[in-house]
C-alpha cells in the first residue's frame, strides 16, 4: 500500500525506493505500507498553496466553512470500519478502541461545525461604537501525534477551518496512513490548499515552524519537543498552542470502594496500552486499602489479554514504535530495582512491541518510574498517610495536564481536587472528555486551550474596530 500526500488539492509523491517512508505495523514488526518521504520543497508548496487559498477561504460564509466539515464527519462515517483497520495496522490499538476513535472524531468534527467565532459590542453609543472582532490568523501548521492519529489531527483541522484558516499537516512519520486516507477521501469536497498534508522522517519540523508565511503551530507531544518549537516560533513571534506531557496523578482516599474504583483507575491508566497524554501515570494510595487496592490492579493486569489489535478479544495492543518501547523496557527494569513488580511485563518470544500492563507497588517519590512520564503500560501505586502531603507530592511535577481524586465523600474529593495544579482535575471519574470542555495544562504540560469555544479562540486573533460617530 502507497498513499499519497495531500498539496494544493493534489495526491503528490511518487513511490520510489529511497524516497518512501516505511510504516511498521507493530504487531508484526513488518512494512504494512508506504508514504512519500517529504522534502523542504514539499513543505513550502504546501504553504504556498495554503496562503493561495486562505483570501477566499476566509471570506467563505461561516455556513459553508461548517458544512465542509460536517462532509468531513460524514466520510469518517460512511468509512469508520475501513479506517478503523487501517488505524490497528499502523498504530497497534484494539479494534473496539480504533473504531472509538472513529466515532469520537466525527463527534468532535460535528460539534465544531456548531462553533463560530464570535466577536462582541465593547461600547455603543452616541461618541463610539467599539467592537471586539475576531479574525482568522492565516496558514496554520498543525503537528500531529502517533498516539491518536486521526482524532488529534482533526482536533486541528476542525477549529482551523470554522475560523477560517488554511492548515498544513504534519502527521506523525510511524501513523501518516489513515489519516492521509482520510484527506484523500475528502479530497473532492475541501476546496484545493485548504488542507494540506505533508510527511517526513521528523526531520521537517524546522523547515514548517521556522516559515515566515506560518502564522500559528498547534502541536501535540512531548514538552521537550514542544520548548524546540516555541523557541523556532519566537522568530517570526508566531502563535502557538502546546499540549505536551503530562505525568498524572490519581489520588484514592481511603473509603472508596476498592474494586470498582480500581477497574476505573486501570481503564484510566491503559486506555490505548497507556499512550495517552491524559491517563493516569501514578496512583497514590491510602495505607488502609494500599494492598488490597495493589491487589486488585495486579489482577485486573492479570486478566488483560495483550495482542494484535486486530485479534478478537485483545484489550491491550502493543507499544506503537520501537524508540518507545525500549524507554518502557528502561523504565520498567529501573522499576524493578526501585519496588517491587506484581504483575506484567515484556511480552518475550513473539514479534511485536508487546508489554503486558505492569503493576509497582513499593515505590516513591523520587523514583523513576513515579517522576517520569512512562507513555505506555506500567502503573506505580504510591503508598500514602497524610491527605495534605499527598496533595503537595502530586503537585511536585513540573508537569500539570489530569489528575484524578477518588473518594465516597464527593464534598472532601473537590476540596483536595481544588488543591492540584493541574490544567483538568476529575472527581470520581477520569479521561471524560468532550469537544464542548476546555483542555489545557499547567506547567510544562502545555501553553493555549484546545477544544471548545475557547479552543476555537486560539485560532483567531483579536481586532478592535473603534468607530468615532
Amino acid at each position: 500500500m502507497f498513499q499519497k500526500m495531500l498539496i494544493g488539492g493534489e495526491l503528490v509523491g511518487k513511490d520510489k525506493k529511497g524516497k518512501r517512508i516505511k510504516v511498521i505495523n507493530p504487531s508484526t514488526e513488518k512494512t504494512y505500507a508506504f508514504v512519500p518521504k517529504g522534502t523542504k520543497k514539499d513543505i513550502n508548496k504546501a504553504v504556498a498553496a495554503a496562503k493561495k487559498a486562505f483570501p477566499k477561504w476566509a471570506a467563505t460564509s461561516q455556513k459553508r466553512r461548517q458544512d465542509i466539515v460536517s462532509k468531513i464527519a460524514d466520510v469518517i462515517s460512511d468509512n469508520a470500519e475501513m479506517l478503523a483497520r487501517l488505524m490497528v495496522k499502523e498504530q497497534g490499538k484494539p479494534m473496539p478502541e480504533a473504531l472509538g476513535e472513529m466515532a469520537w472524531t466525527e463527534g468532535y468534527l460535528r460539534h465544531y461545525a456548531t462553533l463560530s467565532a464570535k466577536g462582541r459590542v465593547i461600547q455603543n453609543d452616541d461618541d463610539f461604537k467599539i467592537e471586539l472582532r475576531r479574525k482568522p490568523l492565516g496558514v496554520v501548521a498543525g503537528i500531529c501525534p502517533w498516539n491518536f492519529p486521526v482524532l488529534v489531527p482533526f482536533w486541528k483541522i476542525g477549529p482551523a477551518l470554522v475560523a477560517g484558516n488554511t492548515i498544513v499537516l504534519k502527521p506523525a512519520p510511524t501513523t501518516p496512513v489513515t489519516i492521509l486516507k482520510i484527506l484523500e477521501l475528502c479530497n473532492g469536497f475541501i476546496p484545493a490548499g485548504v488542507v494540506n498534508a505533508v510527511t517526513d522522517e521528523n526531520d521537517l519540523g524546522p523547515v514548517l515552524t521556522n516559515h515566515p508565511d506560518v502564522a500559528k503551530i498547534s502541536f501535540t507531544g512531548s514538552s521537550e519537543t514542544g520548548k524546540r518549537i516555541m523557541e523556532s516560533a519566537s522568530g517570526t513571534i508566531k502563535r502557538v498552542t502546546l499540549e505536551l506531557g503530562g505525568n498524572d496523578p490519581a489520588i484514592v482516599m481511603p473509603d472508596v470502594n476498592v474494586k470498582e474504583t480500581a477497574a476505573q483507575i486501570f481503564g484510566g491508566a491503559f486506555l490505548n496500552a497507556g499512550q495517552v497524554c491524559l491517563a493516569i501515570k501514578r496512583v497514590y494510595a491510602h495505607k488502609k486499602i494500599y494492598d488490597e487496592f495493589c491487589d486488585e490492579l495486579a489482577k485486573l493486569a492479570d486478566e488483560a489479554i495483550v495482542g494484535d489489535g486486530l485479534q478478537q478479544g485483545s484489550t491491550v495492543g502493543p507499544i506503537q514504535n520501537k524508540e518507545q518501547y525500549n524507554k518502557v523496557k528502561a523504565l520498567i527494569k529501573s522499576a524493578k530495582k526501585d519496588g517491587k513488580i506484581l504483575s506484567g511485563g515484556v511480552v518475550k518470544g513473539k514479534k511485536g512491541f508487546f508489554i503486558k500492563p505492569v503493576i509497582v507497588r513499593d515505590v516513591k517519590d523520587g523514583h523513576d518510574i513515579v517522576d517520569k512520564e512512562q507513555f505506555g503500560p506500567v502503573l506505580p501505586v504510591i503508598k500514602y498517610s497524610d491527605i495534605k502531603k499527598v496533595g503537595l507530592a502530586a503537585n511536585n511535577s513540573d508537569y500539570g495536564l489530569g489528575a484524578s481524586v477518588w473518594s465516597s465523600d464527593v464534598k472532601a474529593a473537590t476540596r483536595v481536587a481544588s488543591k492540584i495544579e493541574s490544567g483538568t482535575v476529575w472527581v470520581n471519574q477520569v479521561t471524560n472528555i468532550g469537544p464542548h470542555i476546555p483542555m489545557a495544562g499547567f506547567k510544562a504540560s502545555g501553553l493555549g486551550v484546545e477544544q471548545s469555544a475557547e479552543g476555537l479562540e486560539e485560532y483567531t486573533q483579536i481586532q478592535v474596530m473603534n468607530v468615532a460617530r
